[in-house]
């Protein structure tokens, strides 16, 4: 039996398809329910599915929306936290060490928080990720 992608989309994943955005791939229960129908509308008729099977698609189907909400609220969390801890260094004055081996000092004025962690930037302009290696003292 063919049956056809109930997203729309007929292309097959490669690694540009990873960089995509994962919400256009996600299953939610309308179209669950629209490939549940699609799948009793074109089952055998002298061998039906169990309705157990059903249940239990539906049941996997909960529990991995379940789990991707936990996770959205995971994300917020640990967002809020780092919120949290950025607001604590400002005003604090950070010493690192760069690849070169600088050593450089100031006064924290500005923290900017990316998906690539947190930039603390200090008075003088210098920016300097937050991390191994930062020493945080007292003005």
């Amino acid at each position: 039996m063919n049956v056809t992608s109930a997203t729309g989309s007929t292309s097959k994943s490669n690694t540009t398809d990873s960089t995509k955005n994962t919400a256009s791939n996600t299953v939610d229960y309308n179209t669950f329910l629209q490939l549940l129908v699609a799948e009793m509308k074109n089952q055998d008729p002298t061998n039906p599915m169990d309705t157990s099977q059903y249940m239990s698609q539906f049941a996997q189907l909960s529990t991995v929306e379940q789990a991707m909400q936990t996770n959205s609220k995971l994300d917020a969390l640990l967002s809020s936290q780092s919120l949290s801890q950025a607001n604590g260094l400002i005003g604090k004055t950070v010493s690192f060490t760069d690849a070169t081996g600088a050593n450089f000092s100031g006064k924290v004025v500005s923290i900017s928080i990316n998906s690539d962690g947190s930039i603390a930037t200090l008075e003088n302009g210098t920016k300097v990720a937050v991390g191994p290696g930062l020493t945080i003292s007292q003005s």
